[in-house]
């Protein structure tokens, strides 16, 4: 026991005492970036049943392709069977050779011709010369060419690019660089390569296509992307787009010029076309009537509503505060009254709750009655889940009969609204009237955990599963030893946005006693059961880091708040790989230019060198397209398991497979889909079926925060 102690202590002194690197004043953040964009084309009649099997792009401009059985052109957005006339002459030959099967060829200067073959690469120069075989060595001698070249292609500088099973081989200047999956390359079933603008590189793969831009690796697979995964050409044209001859028709991926500012107002028009349900206008996802087809919109319930519509009000709130624009006022107005709604639905009914319960969502009563068989279905639950309860109505029906609200509702419900309504305090609220409406609501929702032992009491007359915050459960009872550290940051949290809010020293009061008399402030300490990065419950850090936030501008302890900023740090720390463009700027807010005092010495609290960049990526990376299409990633040659106790779950013991990069980090943004940011990112694939849009408050938040607080530049 001492050992272990002892080892911890060390640990603990080393992070303290050395720390990474700080980092020099941030940059801000550019508004321009290319935008990837997929484009797809309809598939014309008579398309053979296999698709297309080769695509080429001319120094006119002209993009052409093949069935095997003829060639088509695209032309305004369509693809047109070529006449027999027009296509004579365009399958040219394969030069290679004699008696070896000619993949792909790539010609160059001064009568250059390479041919990536059956046996391996050939080269012939200066037009009349005899075939010669290229070896393709590494420092140990090795010959990476031996066997079958899968595809050859020069790029605008005269690079050679050659493609085989083993890998990616790279030659300049007579040097050859090698690429695995150690070095980045994410999958090696090639089918060619093309080479574009700036030396970007793509190689078309069986299941996908691979783009190399010189310093990064990226993964482009399934239909986000692609008509067909098994893409058997591929060319680039004067214009740098990438085509794809695949066996689910022809398509391209571009990047078009744009700014972080034009990226936010696609997805808020997304959000108010597709996204927002009921009157209320509130945030989740929706059902689509076919993959991809907006033009028929299913709405439905989530648990989280509250949640999701507080987090794009947050948003809102922010971007008013950055930019003093009408349209974000009038958006954030509209959370506020959504939410402000959920504690006023839940009064005057049949069954009650105490006064300033807040309900999870609602639905209209023209709905299906969801009640019918649930109560029957939470006593199953009860049999696996003890904290599950088993009670009816779970949905009862508003005072003016209008509305079935949802009970039981969650810790995370109450994270959102209280982060929501500090930001709407500070940043919209700009009259005595709007700002007491408000104080109202943050006034009657903390007065109800106050009287309930820091806790929601529910019209059954006990606490929700989730919010309970309470010395007695957090502190005594081992079933709650989890939830300890993250509860006690909630309430804390709320404490002090109460007392911000309000102006009622009370709420500072009851924090210090929670503090001195439970532990609480100790508590935050350590707000996440883990074993190392990626474990834990991921859907608790969004929770952490709004809490964190809130909790580090409001509370008035100055002693504590440095205590909690380290804290803050060390839980930055643990989810740096993520990429997380809300958690990189929401702790570097509070991080930057700070330094924590402690035992072992002085410890610099800003975030580590790529924060900034990397939050920049995430931003710029997620597709324009927020629809759930599935994306597999497990069969990629870049990735790094994580360790056992990583990917187990402390509480169930289940392990599932799960991993990152190479490079430490997650997958990027672009090779998976989310609608939140509860999501575990160190999954690997994902199930979409194209029927489900999600909404973009995942960027539209933290682009927000990073927009108000400086890190990038703002709109013009």
């Amino acid at each position: 026991m001492k050992t272990g102690l002892a080892l911890c202590r060390g640990v603990l002194g080393l992070l303290l005492v050395a720390g990474p690197p700080a980092v020099a004043a941030v940059p801000v953040a550019p508004q321009t970036f290319r935008q990837e964009v997929a484009v797809r084309l309809a598939s014309p009649d008579g398309l053979a049943p296999g698709g297309f099997t080769r695509v080429v792009c001319d120094e006119d401009g002209r993009v052409r392709a093949t069935d095997g059985q003829a060639w088509y052109e695209v032309r305004a957005g369509r693809i047109e069977r070529l006449s027999t006339q027009t296509a004579v002459g365009m399958d040219l030959a394969a030069e290679g050779p004699a008696g070896r099967q000619v993949l792909q060829n790539a010609r160059g200067a001064e009568g250059l011709v390479l041919a990536a073959t059956s046996d391996g690469l050939w080269a012939r120069r200066g037009g009349s010369g005899g075939w010669e075989r290229v070896l393709v060595r590494d420092e140990q001698g090795r010959d990476w060419a031996a066997g079958a070249v899968l595809g050859v292609a020069l790029d605008e500088v005269g690079n050679w690019w050659v493609a085989m099973s083993s890998g990616v081989a790279c030659r300049r200047e007579d040097a050859w660089r090698f690429y695995t999956g150690r070095e980045g390359l994410p999958y090696a079933d090639f089918t060619g390569v093309a080479t574009g603008q700036g030396g970007e590189v793509w190689f078309g793969t069986r299941r996908g296509a691979v783009r190399f831009d010189g310093r990064d690796w990226a993964y482009r697979e399934g239909p986000r992307w692609l008509p067909g995964n098994d893409v058997r050409g591929v060319a680039v044209d004067r214009e740098g787009r990438a085509w794809f001859a695949t066996d689910g028709g022809l398509g391209a991926i571009e990047r078009r010029p744009m700014t972080l500012a034009e990226k936010a107002a696609f997805y808020e028009d997304e959000i108010e076309r597709y996204i927002k349900r009921t009157p209320f206008g509130y945030t989740s996802e929706v059902g689509l009537g076919a993959p991809g087809d907006r033009s028929q919109i299913h709405y439905s319930d989530s648990d989280n509503d509250g949640l999701w519509t507080a987090m794009y009000g947050a948003g809102e709130c922010f971007a008013f505060g950055a930019t003093g624009r009408p349209e974000f006022r009038r958006r954030a107005e509209q959370a506020f009254e959504a939410l402000r709604f959920l504690q006023q639905v839940t009064q005057g009914g049949p069954h009650s709750p105490p006064r300033g319960y807040v309900a999870r969502t609602i639905r209209p009563v023209e709905w299906p009655d969801p009640n019918v068989g649930r109560l029957e279905a939470d006593r199953r639950q009860q049999e696996s889940d003890r904290r599950w309860k088993a009670y009816e109505p779970r949905w009862p029906r508003s005072a003016d009969g209008r509305w079935y609200w949802k009970s039981d509702t969650s810790s995370d419900e109450l994270d959102g609204h209280y982060f929501f309504h500090a930001a709407y305090f500070d940043l919209v609220a700009g009259t005595a009237e709007e700002r007491e409406r408000v104080r109202a609501v943050v006034r009657e929702l903390t007065d109800h955990l106050l009287a309930h032992d820091y806790g929601l009491m529910d019209h059954d007359g006990r606490p929700t599963r989730w919010a309970v915050f309470g010395p007695q459960a957090l502190n005594d009872d081992p079933d709650w030893w989890v939830e300890r550290g993250l509860n006690s940051l909630s309430i804390l949290s709320y404490l002090a946005v109460a007392e911000h809010v309000t102006g009622d020293p009370k709420y500072g009061e009851a924090a210090r006693g929670l503090i001195t008399g439970h532990g609480y402030g100790a508590n935050v300490m350590n707000p996440k059961v883990q074993m190392g990065v990626g474990s834990g419950n991921q859907s608790d850090d969004e929770m952490a880091f709004m809490c964190f936030y809130n909790l580090l501008r409001y509370t008035k302890d100055p002693v504590w708040r440095e205590r909690w900023r380290f804290a803050f740090y060390a839980y930055w720390a643990l989810e740096q790989p993520e990429m997380n463009p809300f958690f990189n700027f929401a702790f570097a807010a509070h991080g930057l230019g700070q330094t924590y005092q402690n035992p072992f010495g002085s410890l610099a609290l800003d975030p580590w060198a790529g924060w900034h960049e990397e939050a920049l990526a995430t931003l710029r990376g997620f597709p324009l397209d927020r629809v759930n299409w599935p994306h597999r990633n497990s069969h990629r040659l870049d990735l790094v398991p994580l360790r056992p106790q990583q990917a187990a779950d402390l509480a169930s013991g289940e392990r599932t497979r799960r991993a990152g990069r190479v490079t430490g980090r997650v997958l990027p943004v672009e090779e998976r889909h989310f609608g939140h940011w509860n999501t575990d990112p160190w999954r690997l694939d994902y199930g979409g079926d194209g029927r489900e849009l999600a909404s973009g408050t995942v960027f539209l938040l933290p682009y927000y925060l990073g927009l108000y607080h400086g890190f990038i530049a703002k709109p013009e």
